[in-house]
């Protein structure tokens, strides 16, 4: 079972990504958010990977950027009615870290922005995902009992400063994106500040 891929950004398609890993092309099939944070072509990425196998179609590689959205994907795919499509459309809108929030939120309208997930589906995402750890940060933390269960779940830099960019005018799909490049670009110690200062140089603003 493959795990996980190091290797050249060979082509990069609307669903999916071939990576050269010592003259051997994989296809990896990706989220649009993690399709659109690889690396250049010809530069080189590390993609966590998930290989299911089927009869029907043989082997698939899904591609994630962190063990996180890796683990949160393996979980969504375990709840009745979600595959892996829905999962990768769930992860597009609500990076792990936020979908646990939205879970403990019971916050169905928010996982109900993915495609192809209705508030039926959502609701049961959310039902059953709420008290599974998708981060090993404080969500988790507060799903294994650290948090008493009366104390929210304290929000992310990225979640607040994304929040701080939609008051500022920026549109909700600009404000994630240009938040999440400047955390892979910054690192997970980066604070709000940084992320709101580096989201809006990428604005122009």
């Amino acid at each position: 079972m493959i795990g996980r891929l190091r290797g050249l950004v060979a082509e990069v398609g609307e669903e999916d990504a071939l990576i050269d890993v010592a003259g051997v092309g994989y296809v990896v099939r990706c989220g649009s958010r993690t399709l659109g944070h690889l690396p250049a072509m010809g530069e080189e990425a590390v993609l966590h990977v998930e290989t299911q196998w089927s009869e029907a179609n043989g082997m698939k590689l899904y591609g994630f950027l962190g063990r996180d959205e890796r683990r949160a994907f393996v979980l969504l795919q375990a709840i009745q009615g979600v595959g892996p499509k829905a999962a990768l459309s769930v992860l597009d809108v609500l990076p792990p870290a936020e979908l646990a929030q939205a879970c403990v939120r019971d916050d169905k309208a928010a996982v109900g922005r993915a495609n192809g997930v209705g508030p039926k589906l959502a609701q049961r995402i959310v039902t059953e995902l709420k008290g599974k750890p998708l981060t090993d940060g404080p969500v988790a933390a507060f799903h294994a009992g650290a948090l008493s269960p009366a104390t929210p779940a304290p929000p992310s830099a990225a979640g607040e400063a994304v929040a701080a960019l939609l008051g500022l005018g920026v549109a909700e799909v600009n404000a994630r994106r240009v938040v999440e490049q400047a955390h892979l670009r910054l690192g997970e110690d980066a604070t709000i500040q940084a992320l709101i200062k580096a989201g809006l140089q990428e604005l122009g603003r």
